[in-house]
């Protein structure tokens, strides 16, 4: 019997790096991925997309959470008790979810209670804020080169001098 045990506990603890292995890999290849899935049944397997380039499970995590949260609120109708927000999100909303993340993925059915409940703030909203595929690289936001440097100076320059003659 113990020798049954420690197959077991090897088994398990295998299975446990396998995971991480298979978590790290999927950070170093693609980044993780958030599956959108379509509530009402509109398509035939559910999926609506899959966003892609989330930069570590944490950012895919509070994209998934911001999504469903805002999913959650415009199924919400003016007056309507969380048992009823609930009802309208299972028929028309859209729920996301991390690809391939196990227990470390959010789900959503650990807060749609909580959700139903209590309205979202524009923040918690938010997704489009944590959305990868509006993220920019540094030399994006830097711009083109300003080659324009040396005349900006000399004008700046003409100016002063025309400033302090203007006061004498």
């Amino acid at each position: 019997m113990a020798e049954f045990g420690k197959d077991t506990q090897h088994d398990a603890a295998k299975t446990a790096a396998d995971e991480k292995t298979v978590k790290a890999q999927k950070e170093a290849e693609t980044g993780w991925v958030v599956r959108i899935l379509d509530q009402s049944g509109a398509t035939d397997d559910g999926m609506v997309e899959e966003v892609k380039g989330f930069l570590d499970l944490m950012h895919a995590n509070a994209f998934a959470r911001a999504y469903v949260r805002d999913s959650v609120e415009r199924c919400r109708l003016p007056g309507a008790a969380g048992r009823e927000v609930l009802e309208s999100w299972f028929s028309f909303g859209e729920n996301a979810e991390v690809v391939d993340a196990g227990d470390d993925g959010w789900k959503s059915s650990t807060e749609l209670d909580d959700f139903a409940s209590n309205p979202a703030t524009p923040m918690e909203r938010d997704w489009r804020a944590l959305d990868p595929r509006r993220l920019v690289d540094e030399d994006e936001i830097a711009g083109p080169p300003d080659d324009e440097d040396e005349s900006d100076e000399a004008f700046v320059t003409e100016i002063i001098r025309r400033q302090g003659k203007a006061q004498d």
